[in-house]
C-alpha cells in the first residue's frame, strides 16, 4: 500500500477548502452579506485591513482568531484609524465594559464568528452580549474572520459546535468554573460563571454588504 505524503494531504485538503468556501460565499451573498476566502493567514489579515476605510472609528469584539491572525496587533500598530481597545491590559474593568458600549457608535467593528453554516448563516453565543449585539446592530461596518474550522452544515450543529468545543475551550482559555469544562454534554448549567448568556442568529441583513465575513483556510480560534 502506497502512503500518502503530507504534501499531497494538503494539496487534498486545500482544494476541498476552497470549494467549501465559495459554496459559502454564494450563500452568504443571497444573504446580503459578503463573503471572501483567504487561503492564508496573511492574506487573510491583509484582506482584512484592506476593507477598513482610513481614518475609521475601530474596535473589536473579543476573539482568539484576531490575536492568531495578527489582526488585533495590526489594530493598535495602525496610525491611519482611530482603534478604541476595549481589551487593554492597562485599563480598569470599568473602562473596559465603558469601551465596549462604544461599539454601537463606531465605523467598524471586527470580530470573529463561533459557527457560520453551509448556507450561509452565522450562529453565536455571549456571555454579556456586546459582540453579537455589534454584530447585529449599531456599527456602519462588521468584518467577522472565521477559520475554516467554524464552518458546518446547519443551525442545529451550530449550536452543537459552540456548546460542546467553543464553549468549553473558552471557559478553560478564561478560566471559568463551569460544568462543561469537565463534561463532554452541555449541562445547560446555572453556574454564575457561564458565558452562553445570549442565543443570536443572523440569516440576512437588510443594508446589503454592511457585514463582510474573511473565511481563512485555516482552523482558528474555538
Amino acid at each position: 500500500m502506497s502512503s500518502t505524503s503530507n504534501e499531497h494531504i494538503d494539496s487534498i485538503a486545500s482544494v476541498y477548502n476552497d470549494k467549501l468556501a465559495l459554496e459559502v460565499i454564494e450563500n452568504l451573498k443571497n444573504r446580503r452579506m459578503t463573503g471572501y476566502y483567504s487561503p492564508t493567514i496573511e492574506e487573510a489579515r491583509k484582506k482584512t485591513m484592506s476593507l477598513i476605510p482610513k481614518g475609521s472609528v475601530v474596535t473589536q469584539g473579543g476573539s482568539m482568531t484576531l490575536e492568531q491572525t495578527g489582526i488585533r496587533q495590526a489594530l493598535l500598530d495602525t496610525k491611519d484609524i482611530s482603534f478604541i481597545d476595549p481589551y487593554s491590559t492597562e485599563i480598569s474593568r470599568a473602562e473596559q465594559l465603558d469601551r465596549r458600549k462604544k461599539a454601537f457608535s463606531a465605523d467598524v467593528f471586527i470580530c470573529s464568528t463561533n459557527a457560520l453554516t453551509r448556507d450561509g448563516i452565522l450562529v453565536n453565543r455571549d456571555g454579556i452580549g456586546n459582540r453579537v449585539c455589534a454584530m447585529a446592530y449599531g456599527p456602519e461596518k462588521v468584518i467577522i474572520v472565521c477559520g475554516i474550522n467554524k464552518i458546518v452544515l446547519d443551525v442545529a450543529a451550530a449550536i452543537d459546535r459552540i456548546d460542546t468545543v467553543a464553549a468549553p475551550k473558552n471557559c478553560i482559555r478564561l478560566n471559568r468554573n463551569t460544568p462543561c469544562r469537565t463534561s463532554p454534554e452541555c449541562p445547560d448549567c446555572n453556574s454564575n460563571e457561564r458565558i452562553c448568556s445570549v442565543l443570536t442568529i443572523i440569516d440576512w441583513q437588510v443594508s446589503v454588504d454592511r457585514i463582510h465575513i474573511v473565511i481563512v483556510g485555516h482552523p482558528l480560534g474555538f
